[in-house]
């Protein structure tokens, strides 16, 4: 029985496919964490769907700011932009079956792995989060996720501000904080103040800003992660971070690691995609 994560799929299938079979995945033995970011961009994102709504359970994902956008535009609420591949799905016949699947999965697993544990999630976490703050947080959201008021909350989803954590925050403002840090950050000052406009990689970080990894004193500093999200990282692999968005849909790979007895063996994995779209705007 084998764990393993992987990285941002995004309408990628037949990369998914082959790499399943490139680690010999068996779905009724080994489980995977999928990192988020399951839909768009790609060829063929219902088909990602599918084929994890009939794992039964061994193809584990995370919500990713792609997969929150699929709900926010199949709600009516968030325009369709000119760059989605979402149209397969929001005309299928599984449509509805499909997209409560996917607004039932969470922004956060903590995984128990030997004789430790991690964090599988899409983007970042605040440093003033620790490791039961980011559940919390993560339960808040995904509670309005799978509630009645689904569409309001989606329609109430997007914007850059707040742009910093205060636990005094309530309600839409207090939700709009947690989802972006959980999927969208990448880099913010040290004081925790988040960035919504930089996708360089980690050594060309703007004037002022770092990688949330990197802020001083970050609370979750000894606590497991892996995340996707952010493709002009790479991989990035280090005793207290995995990082496996290595841009499958712009022509990259498709990333996986199997990990060992314990959480510091790690055996990677990749598969080779074709080029789905351009970087860029």
């Amino acid at each position: 029985m084998s764990t393993y994560c992987i990285g941002d799929i995004q309408g990628c299938d037949d990369a998914l496919a082959r790499l399943l079979a490139e680690i010999g995945f068996s779905p009724s033995r080994d489980t995977a964490y999928l990192l988020g970011d399951l839909v768009n961009r790609g060829p063929d994102s219902a088909a990602v769907l599918r084929r994890c709504r009939a794992a039964d359970g061994s193809l584990l994902p995370v919500l990713g700011n792609h997969d929150l956008h699929l709900l926010a535009v199949a709600h009516g609420v968030r325009p369709p932009s000119r760059r989605d591949t979402l149209d397969g799905i929001l005309a299928a016949q599984d449509r509805a079956a499909l997209l409560d699947w996917l607004r039932l999965q969470p922004l956060v697993r903590r995984v128990e792995h030997g004789a430790g544990h991690f964090l599988a999630l899409h983007a970042g976490v605040l440093p003033q989060w620790d490791e039961a703050a980011v559940l919390e947080h993560a339960a808040e959201v995904e509670h309005m996720l799978r509630g009645p008021e689904l569409g309001t909350f989606l329609g109430r989803m997007y914007g850059n501000a707040p742009d910093q954590w205060n636990d005094r925050l309530k309600g839409t403002d207090r939700l709009r904080v947690i989802v972006n840090a959980l999927t969208r950050l990448r880099f913010c000052t040290p004081e925790g103040r988040m960035d919504f406009g930089s996708a360089e990689s980690a050594p060309h970080a703007p004037p002022g800003l770092v990688p949330w990894f990197e802020v001083p004193a970050r609370r979750t500093a000894q606590t497991v992660i892996a995340f996707g999200h952010w493709s002009t990282l790479g991989r990035l692999d280090r005793p207290k971070l995995l990082g496996l968005d290595t841009g499958c849909v712009w022509g990259g790979c498709l990333s996986a690691v199997r990990l060992g007895a314990s959480l510091e063996e790690r055996e990677h994995f990749q598969v080779q995609c074709p080029q789905a779209q351009q970087p860029g705007s």
